[in-house]
């Protein structure tokens, strides 16, 4: 796990935003953290799946982007809280409360640590993962986390004895942390998840580098 202490930048208004759409909207600048969330493909039911999706693009049609403080905090109430309810409250198989499946992920998630990306925290629940991450430069947020999940799917249904099966959903939920008010409340929403969803201590895994440092 990588020590180096990092300055933190929050989000730029005036630098360039990239944004991509896939199932949800994705910002993505240069040199910015993210609270990142991916999750196992049975997380959420799929009728729950279908409506939070109907009424999250009636919704994105009255509220065309760029967003305001305001509109961008509704957003987050009325899905992204949602969301985590749902998956707090432990649907599917939840794998990831196996040690052995953890352990694995684990090393995927780390791997690259240190090299083309900073860690600040990460929990891996039984049903989804939390991370705040920071791509290095001349690295790309979705193809980390692509390998991340790529490799760890293998790995992990093989685990299960398990072939031709999804692991993870295909979509995952990043945010660009704006400022150092919202870094130390990922943070601490990273490290109360498991006592909110009360759980045993093995049945997640909990790492709190705190390798962003704010600046005084």
């Amino acid at each position: 796990m990588n020590t180096q202490y990092i300055p933190f930048r929050g989000f730029d208004p005036w630098s360039e935003v990239i944004r991509k759409q896939r199932q949800m909207p994705h910002w993505t600048q240069a040199g910015a953290t993210y609270f990142v969330t991916f999750r196992l493909g049975d997380s959420i039911p799929v009728h729950l799946q279908r409506r939070w999706l109907h009424e999250r693009e009636i919704w994105m049609n009255w509220h065309p982007e760029p967003w305001s403080a305001e509109v961008d905090a509704e957003y987050r109430a009325r899905f992204t809280e949602k969301m985590e309810f749902w998956l707090d409250a432990g649907h599917g198989d939840c794998h990831l409360k196996r040690p052995e499946i953890r352990r694995q992920l684990f090393k995927h998630v780390f791997h690259f640590d240190g090299e083309s990306y900073d860690l600040d925290a990460c929990v891996i629940m039984p049903n989804h993962v939390h991370l705040l991450i920071k791509p290095r430069d001349g690295h790309d947020l979705f193809n980390i986390l692509g390998g991340i999940k790529g490799t760890s799917a293998r790995t992990c249904n093989r685990l299960l004895g398990r072939t031709g099966t999804t692991l993870w959903m295909g979509d995952s939920y990043n945010r660009i942390v704006r400022d150092g008010e919202e870094l130390l409340a990922f943070r601490d929403y990273i490290r109360q998840n498991p006592i909110k969803a009360k759980l045993r201590e093995d049945e997640f895994t909990l790492v709190m580098n705190d390798v962003l440092t704010l600046e005084p």
